[in-house]
């Protein structure tokens, strides 16, 4: 009995937990008037596709998706090297100032330059309007950093102390001992990259000025607000069928939609890694 309730309240919470993602996608597919009668519905009666020909009709989409793309492929490869290179000499209690650098680390969690005094650094070093302003700020997050140190700390020093009798030095150990064996760490982490670079607004506002160069979430913010003021959408630019113009709601759920798929899709790749790095640090008994 306890296990088929327990089964229940799982279903029920992950049903929760889906539910409002399954109304903004059926939303995006529904009409302004079934959006106004209808306060939820999972499955929409009229489909209409209006909200997405919008979005693909209106802006560069496709463009700001490539972007995202790029910038969130080389960032998150970037932070994982960063992060990796940087844990991996604090994890040895040999490494001479190790305890006054991580002190320095732990203090930038606290404490930081400021707004201002970074767009100056990254005006100065020739990285406005540039990929690599939002590649290379935070780059290396403290909290990953301490976690993927933790990580290698609990690499047994045998393997290490083997590789050394084989002639292998730091660099060969580091990529051919440690790495192979991080995966559950690197995965989760590659993953809230990943996600942090993805859903990026503020600082590709403040970084990049041109227009060729915005990201997809740039992009479908211009679209929502043109939407968001109805009598702008001229029906006769737009390839819409019998029903008109979308509603600015349907146009929202739209955007949420394309936002929100394409991170979604990495997941299901690095899911077996993912359980598992989550719980480096974790206290065992």
């Amino acid at each position: 009995f306890w296990d088929r309730a327990l089964i229940i309240f799982l279903l029920a919470v992950a049903f929760i937990t889906v539910a409002p993602f399954i109304y903004v996608v059926a939303g995006s597919f529904s009409t302004e008037k079934e959006l106004t009668e209808r306060a939820f519905f999972l499955i929409p009666h009229t489909i209409s596709l209006n909200a997405y020909k919008y979005i693909a009709q209106t802006g560069e989409v496709f463009r700001g998706l490539k972007n995202s793309f790029i910038i969130t492929v080389i960032g998150t490869l970037c932070s994982l090297f960063f992060t990796a290179t940087f844990a991996y000499p604090l994890s040895k209690v040999h490494f001479k100032g190790r305890t006054l650098i991580l002190n320095l680390v732990i203090v930038t969690m606290v404490f930081s330059g400021g707004l201002i005094p970074t767009f100056l650094v990254v005006r100065h070093l020739g990285l406005y309007n540039h990929f690599a302003a939002l590649v290379l700020v935070g780059a290396i997050s403290p909290f990953n950093m301490i976690i993927m140190k933790s990580f290698f700390a609990g690499v047994p020093v045998e393997l290490e102390e083997a590789a050394t009798i084989d002639g292998c030095n730091d660099w060969s150990i580091f990529w051919r001992i440690y790495l192979p064996l991080s995966k559950p760490v690197l995965a989760s982490i590659g993953l809230f990259c990943a996600v942090s670079l993805w859903n990026d607004y503020f600082n590709a506002m403040i970084y990049l000025a041109d227009p060729l160069k915005e990201t997809v979430q740039i992009v479908l913010r211009r679209i929502v607000l043109l939407a968001s003021g109805g009598d702008q959408i001229n029906s006769a630019m737009f390839d819409f069928d019998a029903m008109g113009a979308p509603p600015d709601k349907a146009v929202k759920m739209a955007a949420t939609v394309v936002a929100t798929v394409p991170i979604l899709c990495v997941y299901p790749f690095i899911q077996k890694y993912f359980a598992k790095g989550v719980m480096v640090g974790a206290v065992k008994g």
